[in-house]
């Protein structure tokens, strides 16, 4: 199953919304939306810095990674990145592939 790298900034509502709900009750409540379309939560941590949050997940598809995406930044409370993460093999798969690519200005 496709991997999905989450960073997540709350606002300052989602602050205010995670002081009343407690660390322990976001990530289940997470949890909960994660497995709802399918998946599962690899890795969940809070952080210092420009991201609060850094989740790692398993999801089926990219269709399913959108619509937990648009459900959470719909909510006005998160805004958050998603990034699909490759393995080294996937990686080495696409080296395989033969591209025609002409870079700008050769």
């Amino acid at each position: 199953m496709p991997k999905y790298l989450i960073q997540a900034r709350y606002t300052t509502a989602g602050i205010q919304g995670l002081v009343k709900d407690s660390a322990s009750g976001r990530r289940a409540d997470v949890t909960a939306a994660v497995k709802a379309v399918g998946g599962t939560v690899e890795a969940f941590y809070y952080a210092f810095g420009e991201e609060d949050a850094v989740v790692i997940l398993e999801l089926p598809d990219g269709i399913a990674a959108a619509a937990l995406s648009l459900a959470v930044s719909g909510a006005g409370t998160v805004r958050i990145k998603t990034t699909p993460l490759l393995t080294v093999e996937e990686v080495d798969q696409a080296l395989e592939v033969h591209t025609q690519y002409r870079a700008p200005g050769e």
